[in-house]
C-alpha cells in the first residue's frame, strides 16, 4: 500500500496554534501518513519558496488548516499562505473535480474558508470534544478506507429470479431421468439405447451429451462403449426420490 503524503498549510497564528498544528501533523504521521510540516522540515537558511514549490507539487493532498487569520491572508494573497495558495489554485484549475485539498476548519465559533475553497467539503475541527470523530474521518479519507462505502445494486424486486448455472444443471439431469425412467419403465430391458434418448429428448445432441456426463458423474447411470445407458442403484433411488415412478 503506497503511504500518502499530505503537506500542512497553515498560518503562525500564536505559539499555541503551532503546536496543535505539530501534534495533528504527528499524530498523522503515527498514522500511517507522511506528513509534511515546516516546524521539522526547514533550518535556517533554508529556502522557504522552494520548501512550498516542492512539497506541495508531490503532495497528494493538501490539508489546509483553516483559522480566521488564514483565510484574511489567504484570500488577501499575503505572505506564505498567500504564495501556497497561488500554487494550489494554479493546480486546481487544472482540474475542476479536484479533491487534492482539505479544509481543515480550526475557528471558533466560524467555519470561514478561503474564497476559493468555498465548495469544497471541510473537516471540522472546531470543536475539541469532538475532534476523534473529525480526526478517523480525516484519516480514513487519507488513506483511502471510508467508514461508508456504497453497497451494490440488488435484484429489481419485480423481476423473477433467474435460474444458477447448478439449477439449469439439476434441471438438465432431471429431464434426462425422465426420459431413462419412462424407457426403462416401458421394457425389460436392462439398458437404454441412446439413439432412442436422442431422439426422444427435446434438448440438442450438444446439451444432451454433457448431461449424460453429469449423471454418469453423479452416479445415476453408467455409458458403455456403444453408448448405451444403465440404471444404478443410485439412479433407481433418484427416481423414487423425485417422484419419476409411482
Amino acid at each position: 500500500m503506497t503511504i500518502p503524503r499530505v503537506f500542512i498549510s497553515y498560518s503562525h497564528d500564536s505559539q499555541v496554534h503551532k503546536k496543535w498544528v505539530m501534534d495533528f501533523a504527528i499524530r498523522l504521521r503515527n498514522s500511517g501518513i507522511d506528513a509534511i510540516l515546516d516546524q521539522w522540515e526547514l533550518q535556517p537558511g533554508d529556502d522557504l519558496t522552494h520548501f512550498m514549490e516542492q512539497n506541495l507539487a508531490a503532495a497528494n493532498r493538501v490539508l489546509m488548516i483553516c483559522t480566521d487569520k488564514y483565510v484574511e491572508k489567504a484570500n488577501s494573497g499575503v505572505g506564505g499562505v498567500g504564495y501556497e495558495k497561488m500554487i494550489v489554485t494554479s493546480d486546481l484549475l487544472k482540474s475542476i473535480d479536484s479533491n487534492k485539498v482539505i479544509p481543515i476548519i480550526r475557528q471558533a465559533g466560524t467555519r470561514n474558508v478561503p474564497t476559493f475553497l468555498k465548495t469544497k467539503l471541510f473537516v471540522d475541527f472546531s470543536k475539541d470534544d469532538e475532534a476523534e470523530f473529525s480526526f478517523d474521518e480525516l484519516v480514513r479519507t487519507l488513506v483511502g478506507s471510508p467508514l461508508f462505502k456504497k453497497p451494490p445494486i440488488g435484484n429489481n424486486p419485480f423481476t423473477p429470479p433467474q435460474e444458477t448455472p447448478a439449477e439449469k444443471s439439476a434441471d438438465a439431469v432431471l429431464e434426462l431421468m425422465t426420459l431413462i425412467i419412462r424407457d426403462f419403465e416401458s421394457h425389460t430391458l436392462d439398458y437404454i439405447s441412446y439413439d432412442k434418448i436422442v431422439r426422444n429428448s427435446k434438448a440438442s445432441r450438444l446439451l444432451l451429451d454433457i448431461t449424460i456426463k453429469e449423471a454418469v458423474a453423479l452416479g445415476l447411470v453408467k455409458q458403455d462403449i456403444i453408448k448405451s445407458l444403465y440404471l444404478t442403484d443410485k439412479g433407481r433411488h433418484y427416481a423414487f426420490q423425485h417422484k419419476l415412478v409411482g
